[in-house]
């Protein structure tokens, strides 16, 4: 992947952060899904507190109405702000443009710093860099693995989602798959994009990418049971979010089809599907790690100069598989909402 130079690495001497050990260590509490309007991060239980003075941290997300996988980022959030002694801002909207108008309010509200996702990066872009012009340190997270660099971003937390869908591909062609549905819950997303041509190129079977209305979930259970009715050639169904799986487990029960399920990310239920073999395997990409460092990050990056990766790499929480091999050994945290 072609890096660009990080505009503070001229500024800094690149420092690794070592906290992200202590992000294990801290449980959040629960959380509701995020809405358009910024709400203030609730509180969370911690080992400790800094004694570092207040400071205030937005967080801003593409994250989709009652999509349960952002609690869990949310969850990290918090808890790294208890124990930083951080106010947490947190706002959501799916939309590029409204999302980028979540950053402009931050960006008047005078925050110390932004954690940010880059799902639309070409929305996000212009905003990302009047953040930065106000002397506002801006991290992203979750998506924009290709663009934080070129946008000047202190520094990434996230999975390569190319090298993720690769590896899931390959995984394919080990459990002897022959056809497989990819169904993307959001057109254009670039992180689910990446996914999905990241096993078509691995995958030595064939590949159908399947488009649904991600904010609709009968209308996904319904697209995809009436492609899985009209090709009994399918063998394996490939989603890209955790809730997206539990319905592909009534698809593909209601169309009487004879496919299996893998998918990305995990939450209480898909570990739960994993350990009946409902669901073959998912990749894990800890996204209350990535809350987590992003939040921790900045107040490093404020009270001690420091950003992982000296501005040139990405910090990698994932791609990790779970299946019934290891399944038992996530599925307490996964009980707790924090995996």
């Amino acid at each position: 992947m072609e890096r660009s130079s990080h505009p503070r690495s001229r500024r800094f001497a690149p420092v690794l952060a070592a906290a992200a050990a202590a992000a294990l260590l801290v449980a959040g509490c629960s959380s509701g899904s995020g809405g358009k309007q910024a709400q203030e991060g609730g509180s969370a239980v911690s080992a400790g507190k800094a004694s570092t003075p207040r400071m205030t941290v937005a967080m801003i997300t593409h994250a989709a109405p009652g999509d349960t996988f952002w609690d869990t980022i949310r969850k990290g959030a918090q808890a790294a702000a208890a124990k930083d002694n951080v106010k947490l801002i947190y706002s959501s909207d799916p939309s590029g443009p409204n999302q980028a108008n979540l950053v402009q309010n931050a960006i008047d509200q005078k925050v110390d710093g932004i954690a940010v996702t880059l799902a639309k990066p070409d929305a996000m872009k212009g905003v990302v860099a009047k953040a930065e012009q106000a002397g506002i340190p801006v991290v992203g997270f979750n998506s924009g693995v290709d663009d934080w660099q070129k946008q000047g971003l202190l520094q990434y937390f996230g999975q390569d989602e190319t090298i993720a869908g690769e590896a899931f591909g390959r995984r394919l062609n080990q459990a002897g798959a022959k056809h497989t549905v990819c169904v993307i819950m959001e057109q254009g997303q670039v992180a689910l994009e990446a996914r999905c041509a990241g096993v078509k190129k691995t995958f030595s079977g064939k590949t159908d990418i399947l488009y649904v209305n991600g904010t609709d979930m009968p209308s996904v259970k319904s697209t995809l049971t009436a492609k899985l009715q009209t090709d009994s050639s399918i063998d394996y169904v490939t989603t890209l979010g955790a809730p997206f799986a539990m319905t592909a487990i009534q698809s593909i029960s209601e169309s009487g089809s004879k496919a299996k399920l893998a998918t990305f990310d995990l939450n209480k239920d898909a570990v739960g599907a994993v350990k009946s073999g409902k669901i073959q395997w998912a990749i894990d990409q800890q996204p209350y790690l990535q809350g987590y460092l992003s939040v921790d990050s900045l107040w490093l990056y404020k009270t001690n100069g420091n950003y992982s990766g000296g501005g040139e790499a990405p910090v990698l929480t994932g791609p990790a598989f779970v299946d019934k091999t290891n399944v038992d050994k996530v599925a307490a945290f996964a009980a707790n909402g924090t995996r």
